[in-house]
């Protein structure tokens, strides 16, 4: 098989119904990126999801499957699909379909007109269609994060993002990473791209993962990235030395 441009991650758990719908609109997507790849990780469903995927991927030669045997969360799951892309880039994209595919090609645009100095493309959603809660919840959150971090981004939350993988699997790993992202990317030298995204409601089902958005669950992972920006005063500019004359 032809090494594919992108690898579209999609971490998802108990998402039977979102699947093929979504995978239709991330191969629409994709179509002018070909050729591409989409590996979604099945992080411990216990509904259909498992047969749902299977049953698909009998037709989809570009489609690859990778299973947690329990529930590891979410980012174990984006870790574990880029792991095992083969493409440089690789795109994550949420699996309850509120984040839109039609702006992949937008933030693999974004990543490549910033060179190879640009680590980063993230989402960054308007129109958010949560609940009234949890969008209070995530204004305090970004904030509290922003004023901390001083990352520059005001919605980390997002789960469209296209990253390179070199960048991405030499990331320090921990749970919650995906949402820290734009920060230790830029604590290793990177520029960050941003590209506004329109939020809409799931396809179908109800919320599988937690709300990092309560400030009490993500204080503790704040306050070690914050540990580690700190830490990373000076970016190593390496050359090769090739001329060894005299």
């Amino acid at each position: 098989m032809t090494e594919p441009r992108v690898s579209v991650v999609v971490p998802v758990k108990n998402e039977a119904g979102n699947i093929a719908p979504l995978i239709a609109e991330i191969e629409a997507a994709c179509a002018a990126l070909a050729p591409f790849e989409i590996i979604y990780v099945n992080d411990g469903s216990t509904d259909e999801t498992s047969r749902v995927l299977a049953e698909l991927a009998k037709t989809k030669p570009h489609l690859r499957v990778l299973h947690h045997v329990t529930s590891c969360g979410q980012s174990a799951a984006v870790r574990s699909g880029a792991r095992a892309a083969r493409a440089p880039i690789v795109v994550t994209i949420d699996g309850d379909g509120q984040n839109d595919p039609a702006y992949i090609p937008a933030l693999v645009a974004a990543l490549d007109a910033g060179g190879a100095q640009t680590g980063l493309a993230a989402g960054q959603r308007v129109g958010r269609k949560d609940t009234g809660f949890k969008k209070v919840q995530s204004r305090i959150a970004n904030a509290v994060r922003g004023f901390v971090l001083n990352d520059g981004t005001r919605d980390t939350g997002c789960g469209l993002k296209a990253v390179r993988r070199d960048v991405y699997l030499s990331l320090p790993y921990f749970d919650a990473l995906h949402r820290f992202m734009p920060a230790l990317v830029k604590r290793d030298g990177y520029t960050v791209a941003l590209v506004d995204v329109k939020d809409r409601p799931r396809l179908t089902g109800v919320s599988n993962y937690g709300f990092f958005d309560r400030l009490w669950v993500g204080i503790g992972d704040l306050m070690g990235v914050a540990w580690l920006c700190r830490r990373r005063r000076k970016i190593a500019q390496v050359k090769e030395v090739t001329d060894h004359a005299g």
